[in-house]
């Protein structure tokens, strides 16, 4: 849908790239260009996945400062890590003295109490010293204590402001916005003031507004393929990726808001929902509940 989007991955734990049985680095070339986000609070650990990351052929790397999970406190990785700015610093050091490729952090702009605009620009600062020069910052703070992941990316207030004014006192650093951007003419507004927009839960609910980006941001108009030319080019992917030990649902699952505000999308996003995720699927389901989607022309 975009040749110039850049995506980035799930957050990736180094412990799972380390000690995991799977392959937590595995990626098709038609999702660059692709940043890796890592979770982790280990400099060495994480130099050593940012090398493993490059040498797969990543574009980027970025560490994960900004996750409120338990689990993710336990392990002394995502939002708690804003509590620990050197620590942060630390970290980014150790993986730009071992690749060339460039390694950001995406952050909050605070944690629990932790929320005044100094706490957000003493953090940056200490970071940037370190040689960070990206920043993705999702403009509501993380409460750690209270509120659960799904809370945290819908109650805390949103703040673009304070992500603007870190710019202006940053003008030096690249900085890019996240948090409840649903439009482009949204991300448009947006790039009037800072360098970058990241856009989450609406690319994964309405995922072919991705389709107006190329033209919209980078002037770039090419013929992009329609929802059922994706659909169809999906299948040999789908495959492929069952015959590696992939479900069908693994996949399937993350494609049903594809037909979002169409006649037909209800029809699609059940008949993938009630069978997708039996053992037997396979990717003739997806043609069936294509099928269920008026073709438009």
């Amino acid at each position: 849908m975009s040749k110039h989007a850049v995506l980035y991955t799930e957050m990736v734990t180094t412990g799972a790239i380390i000690h995991g049985k799977g392959d937590y680095l595995g990626f098709s070339q038609q999702e660059q260009p692709l940043v890796l986000q890592l979770g982790g609070s280990e400099p060495a650990e994480l130099a050593h996945c940012a090398k493993l990351a490059e040498q797969r052929g990543y574009d980027a790397l970025n560490l994960n400062v900004g996750c409120p999970s338990d689990r993710v406190q336990n392990g002394m990785f995502g939002a708690c890590l804003m509590a620990r700015p050197q620590l942060v610093a630390d970290s980014v050091k150790a993986m730009q003295d071992v690749v060339s490729i460039p390694v950001s952090v995406k952050t909050r702009i605070g944690i629990d109490d932790s929320d005044e605009y100094q706490f957000l620009q003493d953090f940056v600062a200490t970071v940037a010293e370190a040689g960070c020069q990206q920043f993705v910052i999702h403009a509501r703070k993380a409460w750690l204590k209270g509120l659960s992941p799904k809370e945290n990316r819908e109650i805390p207030p949103l703040n673009y402001d304070r992500v603007y004014q870190l710019k202006r006192d940053f003008p030096q650093l690249d900085i890019s916005i996240n948090g409840g951007i649903k439009t482009l003419t949204d991300a448009q507004q947006h790039l009037q003031q800072l360098d970058g927009v990241m856009i989450g839960r609406e690319a994964y609910t309405n995922p072919y507004l991705l389709s107006q980006v190329d033209a919209l941001l980078y002037q770039d108009h090419w013929a992009v393929p329609s929802q059922h030319q994706l659909v169809r080019l999906m299948v040999p992917y789908i495959q492929q990726q069952i015959q590696q030990g992939a479900r069908f649902w693994h996949i399937a699952r993350h494609m049903l808001g594809l037909f979002q505000g169409m006649p037909g999308a209800r029809q699609w996003r059940r008949l993938l929902s009630e069978q997708g995720h039996l053992a037997s699927a396979e990717p003739e389901l997806l043609l069936q509940a294509l099928a269920l989607v008026p073709e438009p022309g």
